[in-house]
């Protein structure tokens, strides 16, 4: 290791006295140096020097991470990058299998919970017996281990053993693994995606119904659906893959689901799924008028907007600002100025008395300006435009800042 090198290595020391808000940004620079420079050192074919170099870069950046704020995620990625740079030393100039097994196991059981270790990374330079050194440690460190009890060691085996069985390459040995913790629709999605990518797509099929069966009306089953209905569209079950997005439509019919159906429906040749969606958000919208938002957005996907703009007019309390907006342009831009005269006005005093924590709220009622004067000139009556501006500055005379921006603005 060259003494420049050794010097920016020791930079990556934290000292738990200093502010952990100040040196952030020199220390993320100082890691990506060492990144560089011991990138450079594999490519030249020197990966034995770096070895030794991005081991202790791990340590030293993994210990700092308990003092120091890393609230933008930035030297967390940086942690992450010297982490996959030291595993690709690793594979060219391997350390000793047992003792490179030996440090990983400490890091996963005895350390924060970062960095992620990649098993699949280590692979090459542990070989087979740095990773049955990892089983034995791990089988060793997690007998008996229990969630409720030491919940980070029940998780540091289960991670190590799952990570060891995918990269055996023995698919039932990871589908046992997976299987005995299937409490969230994830695991589901890990057991469907590697039997349909080893050519038992009949099995992970099953596996996707089984897991929807159990957690079908999770929000984060989503995944575990599009997999599953991607199943049933390549075993020409076309009815069954557009019942699980009518399914997942009533229970959330939100623009995405509408999406997916239509999509679907598309694949599987089967029509008038949009009439049919839009029916039911007409009937939901009835009963629940919040439901109203999403109708508006399907409507404006589908080109109806005539219909979208009868909704939204009629539910104008239920459109967020930003639809409402676009609902507007859409309405001027068909021919009917006058429609939305009165709507904009509207907005531009949501904005101007929206939360005073919000600081873009002045540039986000004036941006609103130049499509409010159009739709006035538009309706035929630019003085209109002109009788409505010198009232928004008289309303506004305490409100300098505003009064500024539609100075700058030519308003």
């Amino acid at each position: 290791m060259s003494e420049d090198l050794t010097v920016v290595v020791d930079r990556l020391r934290w000292d738990r006295r200093r502010s952990p808000y100040v040196g952030r940004r020199e220390y993320s620079r100082d890691a990506r140096e060492l990144l560089d420079r011991c990138a450079r050192l594999i490519d030249a074919g020197q990966a034995v020097d770096a070895v030794p170099v991005l081991r202790k870069a791990v340590d030293r950046m993994t210990a700092g991470l308990r003092y120091l704020d890393d609230s933008s995620g930035v030297i967390g990625d940086d942690l992450r990058a010297v982490m996959a740079l030291y595993a690709r030393a690793c594979a060219v100039a391997p350390p000793p299998a047992r003792s490179l097994a030996g440090w990983l196991v400490r890091l996963a059981y005895d350390g924060p919970g970062w960095p992620d270790i990649v098993l699949a990374d280590f692979a090459p330079a542990l070989g087979e017996r740095g990773l049955g050194e990892i089983g034995r440690l791990a089988e060793q460190r997690g007998a008996g281990a229990d969630p409720e009890a030491d919940w980070s060691t029940w998780v540091a085996t289960r991670l190590l053993r799952e990570q060891l069985a995918e990269v055996s390459g023995d698919v039932g040995w990871y589908v046992d693994v997976l299987a005995e913790d299937l409490r969230r629709p994830d695991r589901y999605l890990k057991i469907v995606a590697v039997l349909r990518d080893t050519g038992r797509a009949r099995e992970a099929l099953d596996w996707a119904r089984l897991g929807l069966a159990e957690h079908g009306t999770r929000p984060s089953a989503g995944a575990l659906q599009d997999a599953y209905v991607e199943l049933l569209l390549r075993f020409d079950e076309g009815a069954a893959a557009v019942a699980e997005r009518q399914a997942e439509f009533e229970r959330g019919p939100t623009p995405d689901a509408f999406r997916a159906l239509v999509q679907t429906g598309a694949r599987a040749g089967r029509s008038g799924l949009a009439d049919w969606a839009v029916d039911i958000l007409r009937a939901r919208a009835a009963r629940q008028p919040a439901a109203a938002a999403n109708l508006v957005r399907v409507l404006l996907a589908e080109g109806r907007p005539a219909e979208a703009w009868e909704v939204g007019s009629a539910h104008v309390d239920a459109l967020t600002p930003s639809l409402l907006t676009e609902l507007l342009e859409v309405r001027r831009a068909e021919g009917h100025p006058g429609d939305v005269i009165g709507h904009y006005e509207r907005l531009v005093e949501i904005h101007l008395h929206a939360d005073p924590n919000d600081k873009h709220r002045y540039q986000k009622a004036q941006a609103l300006l130049p499509a409010l004067q159009t739709a006035y000139e538009q309706h035929g009556d630019p003085d209109g435009f002109i009788g409505y501006l010198r009232g928004l500055r008289a309303d506004n005379r305490r409100r300098p800042a505003f009064l500024r921006l539609l100075d700058a603005a030519g308003f």
